[in-house]
Formats: C-alpha cells, sequence, structure tokens
C-alpha cells in the first residue's frame, strides 16, 4: 500500500512522515485491497484558529469505494490520530455491514457495492459564470451577483445503485447525506443520516412534462 504525504502552508518533516506510515499499517488489515492512502497536511496560520489550526485529511484509495476522514487539533500528530481512528472506524463498520449482509443473502453472498470514480479530489476553479456541463470532479465557484453568496458546483460519474449501497458510500466518505441513482427506479435520491443508527430517504419523480418533450423533440 502506498502512502503519499502532502502539505499545504507548511513543511512535513520525514519524522512526521515516518509516523503516518507506521499509524496507517492498520488500514492494510481491514481493507487488503488498499492501494494509496492520500495523506494532506494543512497548517492554518490565524492565531484565532489555533486549537485547530493543523488539519490532516486521509483518503484511502482501493478497489471499491474511496473511504475519508479528516481532523483538526492544535498538534498534527493528535489531528492524525483523530483521522486515523475514524477512518479505521469507517472500515470497521463497513465490514461489519458486509459481512451482516453476506449473512443475510445465504450462500450467494452480498452485493459489492459499485466502485466510486477512481479519483474524487476535486480541482477548485473560479468562475463567475460557468456554462455547459462541469467536467467530472472539478469544482466550479461563482459569486450570486452581488451578494456574499457563493455557489459552488461540481459533477461526479456515478453507477446506479441500491439504497443499502448509497448508505454504505455515505458512512466510508463520512458525509451527512450522499446523492445517488436508484438502480430500480433509475431516478436521483438521497440518503440522509438521522439520529443513531436511522437513515432518511428522498426521491425526486423526475418525469418530463409532455410539452417539453416535444419540444426538445
Amino acid at each position: 500500500m502506498e502512502i503519499v504525504v502532502v502539505s499545504r502552508h507548511t513543511e512535513v518533516p520525514e519524522r512526521f512522515r515516518r509516523h503516518v506510515e507506521a499509524k496507517l499499517a492498520k488500514v492494510g488489515q481491514l481493507q487488503p485491497y488498499a492501494q494509496r492512502v492520500d495523506v494532506e497536511v494543512t497548517h492554518e496560520a490565524n492565531p484565532r484558529m489555533a486549537e485547530v489550526a493543523e488539519r490532516v485529511e486521509l483518503t484511502l484509495r482501493a478497489k471499491g469505494p474511496i473511504v475519508r476522514a479528516e481532523a483538526s487539533a492544535s498538534d498534527r500528530y493528535a489531528a492524525l490520530d483523530m483521522a486515523t481512528a475514524k477512518l479505521l472506524e469507517r472500515l470497521r463498520r463497513h465490514q461489519d455491514r458486509r459481512k451482516s449482509r453476506h449473512h443475510g443473502r445465504g450462500e450467494h453472498g452480498e452485493h459489492v457495492p459499485p466502485p466510486m470514480p477512481e479519483d474524487m479530489m476535486s480541482t477548485e476553479v473560479e468562475d463567475e459564470a460557468p456554462s455547459g456541463p462541469l467536467e467530472p470532479g472539478v469544482a466550479v465557484e461563482r459569486q450570486l451577483g452581488d451578494s456574499p453568496v457563493v455557489i459552488r458546483q461540481k459533477v461526479h460519474d456515478t453507477t446506479p445503485m441500491t439504497v443499502d449501497d448509497a448508505v454504505a458510500e455515505m458512512e466510508l466518505v463520512g458525509h451527512p447525506f450522499f446523492l445517488f441513482v436508484e438502480a430500480e427506479s433509475h431516478q436521483p435520491a438521497v440518503v440522509y443520516r438521522r439520529k443513531g443508527w436511522t437513515y432518511g430517504v428522498i426521491r425526486l419523480n423526475a418525469t418530463t412534462h409532455p410539452a417539453m418533450a416535444v419540444e426538445s423533440a
């Protein structure tokens, strides 16, 4: 498993790099197909943010879903410890979900979630008026007129999946919601985290008005 350490607004000494490699050694035990872990270390120079000045973001890439975790602290070693704990916990929960689903489906085994895009790291580009479809994986930000409102747009490649798969993907990236295309209906839907171990699903009835279909034809 390759470990790539990059930094923003700071320098990363060799001692810390060795510590990262030792800390992430357990990842391979929970995810034997892990190919690479990207470690991004960011330093916030604002003295008012001294308690969270060091941020560590981990992105695990494997033959399957991308897993992310991040944490901030006054010390980068502490931030790494917290981010690693989150990453390992998400891997354990994903492993438990797969075992549970495998047990429920008997000898046929579980349905493996479809792989997410190989590289979901965004390249942010500022553009006041982006036109046409966005390139997958590229984030575009624009200001709404003269207001302080900033709208961020991004496109991801995906494949239809079940609600169970969408929940698993959401847990792995650590987001409170996950947008996907439902495999059965082929319509857009969102799963979101509620209290405890409960989740919600919002589906869109994406139908085309007859008049619009005639005009587009």
